[in-house]
C-alpha cells in the first residue's frame, strides 16, 4: 500500500474533516520520527495515516476491524500489529521502534493540536512545552485524551518527555495549514 491508497482507505472510511486532519498530523509525526531515526518515511508516514480509519465506522472494534480489513487488502502483518498496538486495550504489544512511535506520537498530536486551538493566533509554531505540560494539568481541557498514555509514549520511545513535546510541536508546524492551524 503506498500514500495514495492510504488515502483512498481512509477517505473511504472516514468522513469527519477532524479525524481526517488527525490523520495528516500523525502520518507528519511519523515521517519526521523516521527521518530521525533513519527509518522508511514512506511506511511510518503510511503507518500514521491509517491508523485510525475505522474507528469512524467501528469506534467499539477499533483497531481489531481496522486490522481485519487491512489484511483482507493485503496490507502485511507487521502493519496491522504496530497499528493494533497503539490500542492497549488490543494486547498487542508494542515490540518494533515503529509500534512505540505511533504510540507515541497519537494522543500526543490531538493534545497539541487542541492546546493549538484555543490560542489567539491558533499558530502551532507558538505553542511552548511548557503550554503543553501546563493543560496536561488541567483534567477538564482536552479531557478524553489520555495522560497517562502521552507521557507512557515518550517513556517507551525512550526520549525525554520535553524533547519529545517539542518535536512533535516542530513537526506539526509543516503540517499547520493542512490541520487547520495556523503556521
Amino acid at each position: 500500500m503506498d500514500r495514495s491508497q492510504g488515502l483512498a482507505l481512509l477517505y473511504e472510511f472516514t468522513e469527519s474533516e477532524s479525524l481526517r486532519k488527525h490523520a495528516y498530523a500523525v502520518e507528519k509525526a511519523m515521517r519526521d520520527y523516521a527521518k530521525k531515526f533513519n527509518e522508511d518515511e514512506e511506511l511510518w508516514g503510511l503507518i500514521g495515516l491509517i491508523h485510525d480509519f475505522d474507528y469512524e465506522k467501528y469506534p467499539e472494534e477499533h483497531p481489531m476491524k481496522g486490522a481485519d480489513i487491512l489484511a483482507e487488502r493485503g496490507v502485511s502483518e507487521s502493519i496491522r500489529r504496530i497499528i493494533l498496538g497503539h490500542a492497549d486495550f488490543s494486547g498487542v504489544p508494542r515490540d518494533t521502534l515503529a509500534a512505540k512511535t505511533l504510540f507515541a506520537v497519537d494522543e500526543l498530536c490531538g493534545f497539541i493540536v487542541a492546546v493549538t486551538l484555543v490560542r489567539p493566533t491558533r499558530s502551532v509554531s507558538e505553542v511552548q512545552v511548557k503550554s503543553v505540560k501546563k493543560k496536561m494539568k488541567d483534567k477538564r481541557f482536552a479531557a478524553k485524551v489520555n495522560r497517562d498514555e502521552i507521557l507512557q509514549g515518550a517513556e517507551q520511545l525512550g526520549i525525554d518527555f520535553d524533547e519529545h513535546v517539542s518535536f512533535v510541536i516542530q513537526s506539526l508546524s509543516g503540517v499547520a495549514e493542512e490541520i487547520g492551524l495556523n503556521p
